[in-house]
């Protein structure tokens, strides 16, 4: 086993994969980081990578394994967060359910992030000299809050790709007309007059488009259907609070853990629904490279990496 293969069955262990999620590595994710390497080489400094992909898709995954694999094998250090990362604090979204609409204590949604610390984050990272340290932010699900500063990991030095994941990563605002007619039950009953999906939309249309405009590439993970998402996001619950009840819950007794029942994972993913559809339907046409996730989680391109594929230099893969 050379390197490069033992890295990803280090990997695949620590996420409790299947062994046969190397072949995945081999055919998906080993291009797509050749790709990214191409695209610094190119481009000689920092890029900024969006890996868009509803709940479910394996966007983490994704991302754990390119950052890894880039750093160690492709000689270009990776950073990576997640929009969920940078999710504004239960505090700060209680005051804007209070300011704006009872919706927005919800989390996910444009709207809920603290863009202002992510875009801090990416400019630390593009300046950082040698010797420096970046903290990236970090939110506790199980209590619905972020983590504590103390707790957030730290990368050091300056990274050749910075990697950029979340369900909304890149996607456009809609038009006014698209907003009028509710999508469920949600917008249906709770959203009666529109001014929660009115203000999501227009951070989507504003500082989460200047965001986002920074890309400088856009992978796209394809989820086959919303009935997949809801299947999916539930079993990501479900595994969530397998791991707190084998942990012995949390230290802070003071804490409560906010693990949702199936029931309120399906009204949780009416939230993102009408984003996700959207971007189901006009993202594939301009991402630049599009992953099709089959029903059973099996990766496929549907648009391959622009730049020729392949596996990095022998003389790195040791």
């Amino acid at each position: 086993m050379n390197a490069l293969e033992n890295t990803i069955a280090t990997l695949i262990d620590q996420e409790g994969l299947p062994k046969s999620y190397a072949n995945t590595v081999q055919q998906i994710i080993v291009p797509l980081v050749h790709y990214v390497s191409q695209l610094h080489k190119s481009a000689q400094r920092t890029l900024v990578v969006g890996i868009h992909g509803a709940q479910g898709t394996g966007k983490s995954t994704l991302a754990l394994f390119m950052r890894e694999l880039l750093s160690k094998h492709w000689s270009c250090p990776t950073a990576s967060f997640s929009l969920d990362d940078i999710y504004l604090t239960r505090a700060e979204r209680r005051e804007l359910a209070e300011q704006v609409h009872p919706l927005l204590l919800t989390r996910g949604v444009p709207g809920t992030h603290d863009i202002e610390l992510g875009q801090r984050v990416i400019d630390q990272l593009r300046s950082a000299q040698p010797g420096d340290e970046t903290a990236i932010p970090a939110f506790d699900k199980s209590i619905d809050d972020r983590a504590p500063a103390d707790d957030w990991p730290v990368f050091k030095g300056r990274p050749a790709v910075i990697l950029l994941e979340g369900w909304c990563v890149g996607a456009p605002a809609q038009s006014t007309e698209a907003l009028i007619a509710p999508v469920n039950l949600l917008e249906a009953q709770e959203d009666t007059e529109g001014v929660w999906r009115d203000y999501v939309n227009q951070c989507l249309s504003t500082t989460y488009k200047e965001f986002f405009s920074q890309l400088d590439s856009l992978i796209m993970l394809k989820a086959p259907s919303m009935e997949s998402v809801l299947e999916w996001r539930t079993l990501q619950e479900n595994k969530l609070a397998e791991r707190i009840r084998t942990a012995a819950v949390s230290a802070d007794k003071s804490r409560p853990l906010r693990v949702m029942s199936s029931d309120e994972v399906a009204r949780f993913i009416m939230h993102y629904e009408r984003i996700t559809r959207a971007s189901l339907a006009e993202m594939p046409a301009r991402a630049d490279v599009v992953i099709d996730v089959s029903e059973s989680h099996s990766l496929s391109f549907k648009v391959e990496p622009p730049i020729h594929m392949g596996y990095p230099d022998k003389r790195r893969d040791s």
